[in-house]
């Protein structure tokens, strides 16, 4: 593997041009994975205007729009690193608002977000559609390894040194579900793109070397 540093504007420039260039069956489905201390909504949102300015529209869906109600999310407690890893996002809610609909033969009509996490209830968005070139940006943790349908993948990689300096003192309780997903799911071996991310001013690519 090579790691190639990259201003964080012209990780958006290149994200930006790999995406205009990706095919998928039907409307193409990105999934922008990383710890809250990664920022993934923040990139995602990042992509939104230069893909429109080519012609793309977008839908970014964040997944924390897509939690469980508190009564399931928060069976065990509020800082259950085990729940927190297995079972806060609602993937089947988001299987069927939004990723299957977006699918090969899928309408296109998508619920933005499902659940208002705060107030603890729907979060009453309306349906939009997106046109059969739209891209769906699905931004959030612990995204990858449990067979959501999508078509791209993009990791923001952190050390856990940096992610545990960087991660909000009240979210040090989800520390341990990350370690886990490392582990389990080891996300950095098999994302189509990974981006380090240690220090956010300046991030890396990850690009695998061919042999010459």
């Amino acid at each position: 593997m090579r790691v190639r540093p990259i201003s964080p504007e012209r990780l958006v420039t290149e994200l930006t041009e790999r995406l205009v260039a990706a095919e998928a069956p039907g409307r193409l489905r990105v999934a922008v994975d990383g710890a809250p201390a990664a920022a993934p909504d923040a990139l995602a949102a990042a992509l939104i205007d230069p893909l429109r300015a080519l012609g793309r529209p977008v839908l970014h869906v964040r997944a924390e729009d897509f939690l469980r109600p508190a009564s399931v999310r928060l069976e065990f407690g509020r800082t259950d690193p085990d729940a927190y890893y297995e079972s806060w996002v609602d993937e089947p809610g988001l299987r069927r608002e939004v990723l299957d609909p977006a699918g090969p033969g899928g309408t296109g009509r998508m619920l933005p977000s499902l659940w208002d996490a705060r107030a603890d209830r729907a979060s009453r968005a309306g349906y939009v559609t997106l046109p059969p070139d739209g891209i769906v940006l699905l931004s959030g943790a612990l995204l990858l390894g449990g067979g959501l349908p999508v078509d791209l993948t993009v990791h923001l990689e952190l050390s856990p040194a940096a992610l545990a300096r960087r991660t909000d003192p009240a979210l040090r309780w989800t520390l341990p579900a990350f370690a886990r997903y490392a582990e389990e799911v080891a996300p950095a071996g098999f994302a189509d793109v990974v981006v380090r991310v240690d220090d956010p001013r300046h991030p890396a690519l990850v690009e695998p070397v061919f042999p010459g």
